[in-house]
């Protein structure tokens, strides 16, 4: 890959009747069609810090610790992070080379459009809704991760008994939470994030250190390994394995957060990318060792899947270190979850505010304002809290509702990441690369993100547990079904006459009465 540098002082721009510079940011904004709206004051590493935040490895890996107990065991657990780190960091790399090129928050959907050969609109309009899918699931993922573990602790401390109705109640006051503080202002977002990085890796370090020097026996080497565990009731093994994926998928998604906030991030065509690839790399490091750490820490395998906590980590600390141990290490863990529910409330507010500014969502007008104080999209915020609320909903009547959020999350982001990846495989030699690009590297790399992406949405909409029963059905094919229907329905109907693409506006400073023009698509 390549990485160009610019001068650590760039000289500013000046558009022809406008006095005000402006920086080499927003002079490539506005040549991509927009002006500069929110506040740009997130350094490279707040950018790095949000997308990190999201993919949160103490909240993905420990949420579905106890699915991988299930389906596949210890040996899934440990090499299933690897092979899926792997071409996670393929797709990664491919979505930050085009992120380079086109620096803007609507991401993913306005690359489809420029990247597109033919039928801009519509390759753009479904990679949107895909998104908006993936990242609602994950803001409704994390939040309700951050739920059950928040539940364990008060049942460890207070007795507070760990019901479904218990977590939806703790489920909707971390939401609004995370709600009232993305609607106090980018800075704050990008202070709490920055810690949030920190808070990961002295976490990780610490609950690593606890299970390795405070229980007096650990797990065999061949018993983390290589046991391989099926509790599903399925009799194919392989399947089992495949399904086994999910919890290391689940972890690595929600580093198109750092495109995302480009409009908001300095040197944001270096910063963005590097943001992207950079989450992807220490998370899958620390998250490895994580994994190792809990796993030869378990003692009772069976007693952990059956904690009356409800939550298979909790029982493993408790069994290794003690009750008062126990509950410090998962105020550790909830704390991760916390940082990372808020950075994906953020993530999913930046996205829903550029898709509705191009009028793709019902309601736009209200999406897209910006609160004047604060230069934030403050409505944005709470569509984006309301809409996980309703996906967390159905896990009051079925068992498996979170596995399903979790699977909808993967499906949802991973088909709006590749899209994009797609197309520009298509465009060939006639794709001008940004200042952070792969070079040669870039085709191989491209094919191999589109075809595990191809894998991992056929995986994850496939039954997680058998007999199938109304209670243990997976109904991510549902609600993707029905997201995407709508979609669909809508494009046919009506947004097919009316929506050609990202709305954008002169590459010169608009005059007051300027009206907006549309992107010209090849």
């Amino acid at each position: 890959m390549t990485d160009a540098r610019s001068p650590d002082q760039p000289s500013p721009a000046v558009f022809p009747g406008n006095a005000l510079p402006v920086s080499d940011d927003e002079q490539r904004l506005r040549e991509l069609g927009y002006t500069q709206e929110l506040a740009r004051s997130m350094s490279g590493f707040s950018n790095f810090a949000v997308s990190f935040s999201i993919v949160s490895i103490l909240s993905g890996c420990l949420t579905l610790y106890g699915t991988g107990m299930k389906t596949g065991g210890p040996a899934l657990i440990i090499w299933g992070w690897p092979v899926v780190g792997l071409f996670t960091l393929c797709v990664g790399l491919a979505m930050a080379e085009i992120c380079s090129s086109y620096p803007t928050a609507g991401g993913l959907y306005y690359w489809a459009a420029k990247l597109s050969r033919s039928r801009g609109p519509a390759w753009s309009w479904f990679t949107g809704w895909f998104n908006f899918l993936g990242q609602v699931a994950v803001t409704a993922g994390v939040d309700f991760g951050a739920a059950f573990f928040t539940n364990a602790f008060l049942t460890l401390r207070f007795g507070f008994e760990a019901s479904p109705a218990h977590t939806i109640e703790i489920f909707a006051v971390i939401l609004l939470v995370h709600g009232l503080l993305n609607t106090r202002g980018v800075r704050l977002v990008a202070v709490l994030n920055s810690v949030s990085v920190w808070w990961h890796l002295a976490g990780v370090a610490v609950i690593v250190g606890a299970l390795a020097v405070f229980p007096d026996q650990h797990a065999s080497a061949s018993f983390v390994l290589t046991e391989f565990v099926n509790g599903t009731g399925f009799q194919n093994q392989f399947y089992v394995a495949m399904i086994g994926l999910l919890m290391a998928q689940y972890t690595l998604t929600g580093y198109d957060a750092s495109a995302h906030m480009t409009e908001e991030t300095r040197d944001a065509a270096r910063s963005g990318p590097r943001g992207i690839v950079n989450a992807i790399t220490v998370s899958l490091a620390a998250g490895w060792i994580l994994l190792l750490g809990i796993t030869f820490a378990i003692r009772d395998y069976d007693g952990a899947l059956n904690s009356d906590t409800g939550v298979p980590p909790a029982q493993i600390f408790i069994d290794a270190i003690g009750s008062g141990g126990a509950q410090f290490l998962l105020l550790i863990v909830i704390g991760a979850q916390f940082f990372c529910g808020m950075a994906s409330v953020t993530a999913n507010s930046r996205m829903i505010y550029a898709f509705s500014r191009d009028g793709a969502l019902p309601g736009s007008r209200l999406w897209h304002r910006i609160d004047p104080r604060t230069q934030t999209p403050t409505n944005a915020v709470w569509l984006a809290t309301g809409g996980a609320l309703l996906l967390g909903l159905p896990a009051l009547w079925n068992t498996t509702a979170y596995t399903a959020v979790t699977s909808i999350s993967v499906i949802g982001l991973y088909i709006s990441y590749v899209i994009p990846v797609y197309l520009r495989l298509r465009q060939g030699e006639d794709f001008t690369p940004g200042p952070w690009h792969l070079g040669r590297w870039s085709r191989p790399i491209g094919i191999l993100a589109v075809a595990w992406t191809a894998v991992i949405t056929v995986l994850f909409m496939l039954p997680t547990a058998s007999p199938i029963t109304a209670e243990s059905f997976n109904y991510t094919p549902v609600a993707v079904a029905v997201v995407v229907g709508f979609a669909g329905v809508w494009w046919l109907a009506s947004a097919r006459h009316w929506f050609t693409g990202p709305h954008v506006q002169a590459t010169t400073p608009p005059e007051p009465d300027a009206r907006d023009t549309e992107l010209e698509l090849r």
